[in-house]
């Protein structure tokens, strides 16, 4: 998979607003996968979506799409850590997630829908209802699952 300089440009004016948030750095501090950071995740599945999207023409909304796969897993916390009061975090951290992107970047509602919907169909009753959400509930799946075999 390989972007085309154009499209990590524009990957990189809708992101920059959030990269240069104090909050948004905060994820380079977690381990998300392996030895990967939850920062690096969150890049490599927007950048995977962003890539399906356009060579699938599939349509979805790029803004949507690239914001709500760079901030799936804004959660800001080590989900390592069981005894932090965070629950199961394979079914929590979606809802932390969007409530911390409303909270810090006031996302709209389908940015939301992608966010909350990722880790389905663990959280079976949070079914992607758009186009973007599918995208990045299945980038997430094929990076996370590579991240978890082979970045060990």
């Amino acid at each position: 998979m390989r972007l085309r300089p154009e499209e990590e440009q524009r990957i990189a004016n809708i992101l920059e607003p959030f990269k240069a948030d104090n909050r948004v750095q905060r994820m380079k501090k977690f381990i998300q996968h392996g030895k990967i950071t939850t920062f690096d995740h969150v890049e490599s599945v927007t950048r995977l979506s962003f890539w399906l999207n356009r060579r699938l023409h599939i349509g979805g909304d790029e803004r949507v799409l690239t914001v709500g796969a760079f901030l799936h897993d804004y959660y800001l916390y080590d989900w390592h850590l069981t005894d932090e009061g965070h629950g199961l975090h394979g079914f929590s951290h979606s809802n932390t997630a969007k409530e911390n992107a409303i909270k810090d970047f006031a996302i709209g509602e389908k940015t939301q829908c992608v966010i909350e919907s990722h880790m389905w169909p663990l959280n079976i009753t949070k079914v992607p209802k758009c186009r973007e959400a599918w995208i990045v509930c299945l980038a997430d799946k094929f990076v996370s699952t590579k991240e978890t075999l082979l970045c060990r």
